[in-house]
């Protein structure tokens, strides 16, 4: 079984992680190959989390090919299409992994692959409340969905979603989404020992919230700011805590001008945006991640939080909040329209209502099922079970 994957972008880690424990199963069998597409480099608004500070992130080996050294943004939909078809072509794939519905390029690609009796595998990330749904492009999904074998989706969530579009339940192959928890944790582990000594260079509190992610209205972040004010008044341990907003974007402005007005000065910190592989650094300096979001397809950054053995307070609306969230055991789910359940939730944390350390080893232990060997491992069954 010859397997072709498309894939939008080099940079995106989590997957390079996936890709190299795919790699190393198909390797160990001589009737399977695998080859990944890179169509691009990475994304504009990614650009200056590719490194930081010269040092190397690490590296994935897998059989790709990168089409484009650029940004995705400066290739054309022809330059796609004229690519894909032509590798694909060449390489003569048994399935076709492609990363999404919203390319043309891969739309084209699919038509050719049904054409020549090509099996073809669909990887949705979408949610049925991550946006407003419905009208002409849901019924385009719809005939999309319906000329795929097989989907990949990141969670139970998205699942749900190809389901409600009409896709046979048998057909959802994956509902998992993995990060590299082993270098992660790694990283953490190593930056754990100067906690003290970094939290007091930054100006930081003993203990710390942490949301790590782009500054933008999606993330709800003025209500984190609100909630935890009214919670620093009513906890009795409110001045040993604070917050870490760890990322750059479009409303930074207006959080500084938040937190000034709120009187927060002196908890929060806004710290730049870093590399994946350097986001422990920051969570070592940290108790709890917190990710208020009203619109967020899955949120990885659950996945670091938890393989570093932080507990987590996650949305409703996050796409693994289903997945990953073991209310009350590994941290807690709340509505994103509902400060005060956020208020009193943050409070559990603060006056030592929860037992940190055991929500901490019950994340890494319901994370261990979200590693890339395993998600390649069902990756690499599904295949088979189309094709065959």
């Amino acid at each position: 079984m010859r397997i072709l994957i498309v894939h939008n972008l080099l940079w995106a880690h989590y997957k390079s992680s996936v890709f190299q424990a795919l790699q190393h199963l198909v390797d160990q069998q001589a009737d399977l190959s695998v080859q990944v597409l890179q169509i691009a480099r990475n994304e504009r608004s990614r650009a200056g989390l590719e490194t930081s500070g010269g040092e190397t992130p690490p590296t994935y080996t897998y059989n790709y090919e990168l089409l484009f050294d650029r940004y995705l943004e400066e290739t054309s939909v022809r330059e796609r299409t004229r690519l894909l078809l032509q590798r694909a072509r060449a390489y003569r794939p048994d399935v076709i992994n492609l990363t999404g519905y919203y390319d043309p390029a891969q739309l084209l690609l699919l038509i050719w692959a049904k054409i020549n009796g090509i099996k073809v595998v669909m990887q949705n990330e979408s949610t049925a409340a991550d946006q407003q749904r419905g009208g002409w492009k849901e019924r385009f999904k719809r005939w999309i969905f319906s000329q795929c074998d097989g989907f990949f989706c990141f969670g139970s969530q998205a699942a749900k979603y190809v389901i409600q579009l009409g896709v046979p339940p048998a057909k959802v192959l994956l509902r998992k989404n993995a990060v590299d928890n082993n270098a992660l944790r790694a990283v953490y582990e190593r930056a754990l020992p100067t906690r003290i000594q970094q939290q007091q260079a930054l100006g930081l509190k003993p203990n710390n919230f942490v949301f790590v992610g782009r500054l933008i209205e999606a993330k709800n972040l003025p209500m984190l700011l609100t909630s935890f004010a009214e919670a620093t008044k009513r906890s009795k341990n409110g001045d040993t805590w604070g917050i870490i907003l760890l990322g750059e974007g479009d409303e930074q402005t207006k959080l500084i001008q938040t937190i000034h007005t709120l009187g927060l000065t002196e908890h929060v910190i806004l710290l730049p945006g870093r590399p994946w592989f350097r986001v422990p650094e920051i969570l070592a300096l940290s108790n709890v991640l917190v990710l208020p979001s009203r619109s967020e397809p899955w949120g990885l950054v659950v996945n670091e939080a938890m393989a570093c053995g932080l507990p987590v307070i996650v949305s409703e609306r996050c796409g693994c909040a289903v997945d990953l969230v073991h209310h009350g055991q590994n941290g807690f789910v709340f509505d994103p329209d509902q400060a005060t359940q956020l208020t009193q939730q943050l409070m559990q944390f603060m006056d030592s209502a929860v037992d940190m350390e055991q929500m901490g080893k019950a994340a890494k232990q319901f994370i261990a099922p979200y590693a890339p060997e395993v998600v390649a491992q069902e990756m690499l069954n599904g295949f088979i079970k189309i094709t065959n």
